[in-house]
């Protein structure tokens, strides 16, 4: 059996396919069935140790892509685009997979467009609560949609229902597991303090780390902080908390990373009281995995409608207070961390809330749906 996973541009994108692929692994060993091909068709490799982890191989394909303002790289991107739908079908035609697996994105287009003129069935993934624009065409041809959020069928019109399942966001099965025996050893934390982690995407977000820079003294008087701010950003905010937390006798609780890799993440998780996030729907997901309080703040809606729409869909489950960029200040931020620290009965409320919403089995659920339309499909 072969499978091919495409989509891409972020980790948001990536990240689930891997999942994906560990589960068809696991799948395949438990139902004692041959072990698939798995082929990865993209762009460029957003992390090849992954790939290379999960004995996934690589084709390159071109994509472009489509900016939601005017830009003369759009223009050149449609070609992109165009030479990409051409080398996929030429990729696709000589692997013939047995079925493809689409997590959207730019990056995913040519490759959903080459199943269908070659007509190998096709499943979606669409992790946000409103669909992209790749997804939205790939749905009308595929066999089946995945959807993480409830309601997010509704925006795809025009395609039957029966063709839709709420699987959740496919999240790697081990970030799942917070680990707190050695976490605050390990991370350099005091056990007897309560802890904050910020989280702002695999590359940071700078609006994000400017606020928390700010406000720092402020946090430090009662909690540490564990602050993701992506490997680009490290030296600046090591400099400016260096000056903000001169002589502060708290500056120890500050713990900034560049990039926090799966056992530091997931150490970081269990030692964590409330996390600090963007509304990307990995972000979301493995939150919600850790049944922890959230305050999310998603990337303006003049960039990104799909952050918007996520962090309000995941705070009306009662898992996370959603604070909009523009009119936040760092006094907001810390009297709002001060609300959900200073109320058990509210921090129980949203941990129940995040565990409701959690849905650790999705990439086993897709995995089982990839995995059964091969098997289909070599008959």
């Amino acid at each position: 059996m072969k499978i091919a996973l495409t989509g891409g541009g972020t980790g948001g994108h990536f990240y689930p396919l891997i999942a994906v692929a560990e589960e068809i692994y696991n799948i395949t060993r438990e139902d004692k069935l041959l072990e698939p091909h798995l082929y990865y068709i993209g762009p460029d490799v957003h992390d090849a140790r992954a790939l290379s982890e999960q004995n996934i191989e690589f084709k390159k394909s071109p994509a472009g892509k489509m900016r939601k303002y005017f830009s003369v790289l759009n223009f050149t991107d449609l070609l992109k685009t165009a030479v990409g739908i051409v080398k996929a079908t030429i990729q696709l035609y000589f692997l013939y997979p047995d079925v493809v697996f689409s997590k959207g994105g730019y990056a995913a287009f040519p490759t959903t467009v080459a199943a269908r003129l070659l007509r190998i069935p096709l499943i979606v993934h669409e992790s946000d609560a409103h669909p992209g624009k790749a997804n939205l065409i790939a749905a009308k041809w595929a066999r089946g949609v995945a959807t993480s959020y409830p309601g997010a069928a509704k925006h795809f019109g025009g395609i039957p229902e029966e063709k839709f399942a709420l699987t959740g966001n496919p999240i790697r099965s081990a970030l799942f597991i917070p680990v707190r025996e050695g976490a605050h050893n390990y991370l350099g934390m005091d056990p007897d303090v309560p802890t904050i982690l910020i989280l702002g995407g695999s590359t940071g977000a700078a609006a994000i780390n400017k606020m928390i820079l700010n406000a720092l003294p402020l946090l430090v008087e009662n909690y540490q902080v564990i602050h993701q701010v992506g490997k680009e950003n490290i030296d600046h905010v090591n400099d400016v908390a260096s000056v903000v937390l001169q002589d502060n006798p708290h500056a120890g609780r500050y713990k900034v990373f560049g990039y926090l890799n799966q056992l530091a993440l997931r150490m970081s998780a269990g030692i964590a009281s409330i996390v600090i996030t963007r509304a990307g729907s990995s972000a979301i997901a493995e939150v919600a995995g850790w049944g922890l309080p959230a305050i999310v703040i998603p990337i303006p809606g003049e960039v990104s409608h799909d952050q918007t729409d996520n962090a309000f869909t995941y705070a009306r489950t009662g898992a996370a207070t959603v604070m909009k960029q523009k009119n936040l200040t760092p006094n907001l931020l810390v009297s709002e961390v001060e609300r959900i620290m200073g109320d058990a009965e509210i921090q129980s409320a949203m941990t129940e809330a995040a565990s409701k919403f959690a849905k650790p089995d999705a990439a086993r659920k897709i995995a089982r749906m990839l995995l059964d339309i091969g098997l289909e499909h070599e008959d």
